[in-house]
């Protein structure tokens, strides 16, 4: 009985893993971009382009390294579209965040149309998978859910210490901090303000394109209309949750994970209850953790206004 609980808990933990990674990734993406003053609502629109275009890389080239790059150069180029609109053309980050998720969507639903065409059958690709680490992979229930995964979990632990060493321990997270705080102030100080938000830009297209990319080529191995389902919105409830703090944003997708994980292993019990009932189950558990989490978080003075060096 002692062995079933245990496997059970470490099948439990390792999907909750599976689940968290590409909210985990899109959220540190987010966390970057909001310290330094830019709120971008189009993490889905991100993720979306991530998932398409590394999707289309591994079809087209079957290779990962292909995929990965792609993934990312397609979360960068709608990262700095969202940067120009906000920084160069001054343009309401919520709004300009919202549009982008509507306009990658219709875009990577037309280019897949366009590739593939009207098809009752969805292309595949192989996924990529798992790298099991030898030594860590033995450590009971942590083992086999943190170091016998696929590679982005690794790049996932990997980027959650680089960017909380970047924070607290740099001079650039001083500067990233000061930019979101006070960009007058450090515009005054000669820091580089529109120079530091897109190299924050930057960052987020590349996390968030991984966190997409992990969707088609892991998770799923195919591409289809909408495949990120929401997982932007929910990684932004993921930065709030953790408040913008590397490990805080891998323990909050890891809540949201295990919910999702939790609503797959009730529907293979089999039960009466309507699977859709089921699948709302990880976005109802998001809803209900960030009303607890109301009022508690502190933004950035400057998140989401834009700076004009001119005006005073």
């Amino acid at each position: 009985m002692e062995i079933f609980s245990l496997t059970l808990i470490t099948t439990f933990l390792a999907a909750t893993v599976r689940m968290a990674t590409p909210i985990a990734l899109a959220g540190l993406g987010e966390t970057i971009s909001e310290r330094a003053g830019i709120s971008n609502l189009g993490v889905e629109a991100i993720m979306l382009s991530g998932s398409y275009f590394s999707f289309w890389a591994m079809f087209q080239y079957s290779n990962p390294l292909f995929g990965l790059l792609f993934g990312i150069l397609g979360g960068i180029a709608v990262s700095l579209l969202h940067a120009w609109l906000s920084i160069y053309c001054k343009a309401d980050q919520t709004i300009a965040g919202l549009a982008l998720n509507f306009l990658i969507l219709g875009l990577t639903s037309f280019l897949f149309l366009m590739q593939f065409g009207q098809t009752t059958t969805l292309p595949s690709i192989q996924t990529i998978g798992r790298m099991e680490i030898p030594l860590l992979s033995k450590i009971p229930v942590i083992g086999q859910a943190f170091f016998n995964q696929d590679p982005f979990v690794y790049m996932l632990l990997l980027f959650v210490v680089l960017i909380l060493v970047l924070f607290y321990k740099t001079e650039w997270g001083v500067i990233l901090k000061a930019v979101g705080e006070n960009p007058r102030s450090a515009d005054t100080a000669g820091l580089n303000v529109k120079k530091v938000r897109y190299t924050a830009a930057i960052a987020n297209g590349l996390l968030g394109g991984l966190g997409g990319a992990y969707l088609s080529t892991v998770k799923l191995g195919f591409f289809q209309e909408n495949l990120t389902s929401g997982k932007g919105y929910i990684a932004l409830v993921a930065v709030i949750l953790g408040r913008r703090n590397p490990v805080g944003v891998l323990a909050a997708a890891l809540v949201i994970g295990s919910a999702e994980a939790l609503q797959i292993r009730l529907q293979t019990l089999g039960s009466n209850i309507p699977s859709q009932l089921f699948a709302m189950f990880p976005y109802l558990v998001t809803i209900l953790v960030l009303l607890f989490s109301i009022g508690k978080s502190h933004d950035p003075a400057a998140l989401g206004v834009p700076y004009e060096r001119d005006k005073r």
